[in-house]
């Protein structure tokens, strides 16, 4: 696979390559560079969780791997994500560097990178890290002194932004991204319902127009229906779900766009939505890095009127 970085430099990986996926963040950047590169008959890919759907949906004639074994078998080098959610990505880049191939990792955000490559207190780290964006250089190249870390094109915003439609008019929404937050901040309760739940709290801070639809999108890893005793405990407020594939289907309905740390919200940002981080002010900072978020935990009463 290669492509030609914003400076126009070529960066090349050696065919066959062995493509490993569980959660969807690294996956839509990979995907949006197999698209342009177009040389699929050079992946060997393996798909689990979140990012076998995003395959089948981007190329549903390309069979995948049953195994990390099966897409190393022969390959010349291996590009893979860091999510939190599996260790399968964990697993690959371990077995890459036993069988002596050179082995790449997408930073696909902007929070625990040192974490993000120790399974069960063993360190693994690839031959190379690739980050979208300035802000994500700086943090690596703090985290990971040393090493190979490249700047690529974020192609995956490119197209987000690209397809999101200008914000409606009529009949406008909110989008609320949700996503696990992995933590309780000490109050015994999950940090996504209590960011919610801060949210509603908010709102009338917002000036949002009267009665407006609130449209919850849950995060690829989540289960189904996590959020509809939360929905049936809040008839109040008009709630609706968001079931859209593309995310830039969510993001074209909506004017206004909230949640805690996703990346959805860099591109809601990008395309120009007014956007609100919910977290509370007991949990930790927000770890975005980018301008223009509204943090709702720092909005003066009559900030927005």
């Amino acid at each position: 696979m290669s492509f030609t970085t914003l400076s126009g430099m070529r960066l090349d990986l050696e065919p066959p390559i062995a493509v490993i996926c569980h959660d969807a963040g690294a996956t839509n950047h990979i995907l949006s560079w197999l698209k342009v590169d177009g040389r699929l008959g050079a992946v060997r890919a393996v798909m689990r969780g979140p990012a076998e759907c995003l395959w089948q949906h981007a190329f549903p004639e390309v069979p995948l791997c049953y195994s990390i074994e099966m897409a190393l078998e022969g390959a010349r080098s291996v590009i893979s994500g860091t999510g939190w959610a599996s260790n399968i990505e964990h697993d690959a880049r371990r077995m890459a560097k036993e069988r002596g191939i050179p082995s790449v990792a997408i930073l696909d955000h902007w929070v625990n990178y040192a974490e993000r490559f120790i399974r069960e207190g063993k360190l693994v780290w690839p031959d190379e890290f690739w980050v979208v964006d300035d802000h994500a250089m700086a943090i690596a190249e703090k985290t990971f002194p040393g090493t190979r870390i490249r700047l690529v094109p974020n192609l995956y915003l490119a197209s987000q932004v690209q397809s999101v439609k200008p914000a409606p008019i009529f009949k406008p929404e909110l989008l609320y991204l949700l996503e696990p937050m992995r933590s309780d901040w000490g109050r015994g309760e999950d940090g996504e319902f209590q960011a919610l739940d801060y949210f509603v709290t908010k709102l009338p801070l917002l000036n949002l127009p009267l009665g407006i639809a609130i449209r919850l999108r849950s995060h690829p890893s989540e289960p189904s229906g996590k959020y509809d005793a939360w929905i049936a405990m809040n008839p109040a407020l008009h709630i609706l779900t968001d079931e859209s594939t593309q995310m830039s289907d969510a993001l074209s309905r909506a004017r206004w766009v909230a949640g805690c740390e996703s990346f959805a919200l860099v591109i809601a940002l990008a395309a120009g939505r007014q956007v609100f981080c919910t977290l509370p002010p007991w949990a930790p900072a927000c770890r975005l890095p980018h301008d223009g978020l509204i943090h709702l935990n720092k909005l003066a009463v009559d900030e927005l009127l």
